[in-house]
């Protein structure tokens, strides 16, 4: 997978591999981001995303290929690099027995910032998280959505271009993380890029762009609208359809028996499922008939993505031989 020539690209990665002795932790990763997307990086624990991530923020040197952000290569302007960009983990790395005011101002000395500058940037990303309530709070003693705001507001001091968040919902509640991603938005509104790992399918739907890496390899990457047209989703004719039904888990079980079938799961409140080529719903009920089943609907429906990705996912374990 190669980058189009004439792409204007914030973050842009071009074969990038990076091997440690025999084992190839990432290999041949290309993609581009553009000003103000969100661009959802999605895989496996130990696929390789924190890999990357690292390659792309100048503290790994890659071992074939190049990176650059913001026009600035990874391995030569690692310095500058680091004044463009944020960086929020997934585990939370800051003092919980200090305030978090006493955190942001800690972390503005880490950036250089002078007192005038740390008090108006404090109070400007505090606004914007919705956190000036919470300052003089310890921080061990806030919620898990208000750490959250405090490592982002963190992330956010020194005004980066750039900003990477590792599974920034990671074990918060739903109301927490639609509020983590109205913050997101609004940030990428006003151009900040933003790279983000999930995995979280709904939050991957809400990106401008998404890569989905699997055993090292980028397995693709795109808008979610055409990465669910891939024509290897639909390899042989296969299509696509959701049943609903009283009984989902038996009728899943059912499913699976059927030679016409050839993947199936429960997605929400329906079954999500793939058929082979000149199979319609009718085939499908019809074949579920003598079972002692009631109200069974079938439409056509477009793949989620993860549909997308477990498919994918099959396929390159199936070339691997594993």
């Amino acid at each position: 997978m190669r980058i189009e020539d004439g792409v204007e690209a914030v973050i842009k990665a071009d074969g990038l591999t990076k091997k440690f002795g025999n084992l190839a932790a990432v290999q041949d990763v290309s993609l581009a981001v553009e000003r103000g997307d969100i661009f959802g990086f999605l895989g496996p624990n130990g696929s390789g995303k924190s890999t990357v991530i690292r390659m792309l923020c100048g503290l790994l040197q890659p071992t074939a290929g190049s990176a650059a952000l913001d026009g600035l290569d990874v391995v030569r302007e690692t310095e500058e690099i680091k004044r463009r960009i944020g960086y929020m983990s997934q585990r939370f790395s800051l003092y919980e027995d200090l305030t978090a005011q006493e955190n942001l101002d800690f972390y503005g000395a880490i950036y250089g910032l002078d007192r005038s500058s740390l008090s108006e940037r404090r109070r400007t990303v505090s606004e914007l998280v919705g956190l000036q309530e919470r300052l003089a709070q310890i921080v061990g003693t806030l919620s898990g959505g208000f750490k959250q705001r405090l490592a982002l507001a963190c992330a956010l001091l020194h005004r980066p271009r750039i900003l990477f968040l590792d599974e920034p919902t990671a074990g918060i509640d739903p109301v927490a993380r639609r509020e983590i991603w109205d913050l997101l938005f609004r940030l990428a509104g006003e151009g900040t890029t933003l790279f983000v790992t999930t995995h979280y399918m709904d939050e991957a739907e809400r990106c401008s762009e998404v890569g989905y890496i699997y055993h090292s390899r980028l397995l693709a990457v795109g808008k979610p609208k055409d990465l669910k047209q891939l024509p290897e989703l639909t390899s042989e004719g296969a299509r696509w359809f959701a049943l609903s039904c009283a009984e989902p888990t038996r009728v899943l079980s059912l499913l699976r028996t059927l030679p016409q079938i050839l993947d199936a799961t429960i997605f929400g409140e329906s079954i999500h499922v793939q058929a082979r080529s000149g199979t319609d719903c009718e085939a499908i009920v019809a074949a579920l008939k003598g079972q002692e089943l009631n109200g069974i609907d079938c439409r056509p429906v477009v793949p989620s993505l993860e549909d997308v990705f477990v498919t994918l996912t099959r396929r390159h374990r199936a070339r691997l031989g594993g």
